[in-house]
């Protein structure tokens, strides 16, 4: 006869026992660059209009310090998001926290993994990162991007859970 017994919440595991791995130290600095090198295009660009356009400067140089403070916040932002960042593999998933207003903790379990990729960016190579990605079955909502690991760890995963999901592992 099937049984579904009732489990008592203070018996529940708690995230906050689990050892948590964190990202690539590189991730930080890499994420800076991608940042300023935005930043600078939009100054350029907005530098270029308003020459163009002869702006006075007294009015370029206010659309340039209200484009500061974002610029500022987008800089300093890695610095706070990347430590509270951090992912743990189990034997049936692999759990991955994010978030510093909102945070998520976001486990999936192997046997609901179709597909697992690794990418990187040219910069994120230079860094020694790469993206891991895991597909599961039911679309996009169960999907898992971890960003800015290790270039080694994301291929280690990478090869671990696909073992796990029972896939033949393609050569890259």
């Amino acid at each position: 006869m099937f049984q579904n017994p009732e489990i008592a919440l203070d018996e529940l595991p708690g995230t906050e026992l689990l050892d948590w791995q964190n990202l690539h130290p590189n991730y930080k600095r890499c994420l800076r660059i991608q940042r300023t090198i935005g930043i600078l295009i939009v100054v350029a660009a907005i530098t270029t209009a308003t020459m163009l356009l002869n702006v006075p400067l007294l009015k370029a140089g206010l659309l340039l310090s209200i484009v500061a403070v974002p610029a500022l916040v987008l800089l300093v932002w890695p610095a706070i998001s990347v430590p509270r960042q951090g992912y743990v593999v189990r034997d049936k998933d692999i759990v991955f926290r994010s978030g510093v207003v909102w945070q998520s903790v976001t486990a999936i379990p192997f046997n609901r993994i179709q597909h697992v990729e690794t990418s990187s960016t040219p910069l994120d190579r230079r860094f020694k990162i790469a993206t891991l990605k895991l597909f599961t079955a039911g679309g996009s909502s169960g999907d898992l991007k971890i960003d800015g690991l290790g270039q080694d760890v994301a291929e280690q995963l990478r090869y671990f859970v696909l073992e796990k999901v029972g896939t033949s592992i393609e050569s890259t």
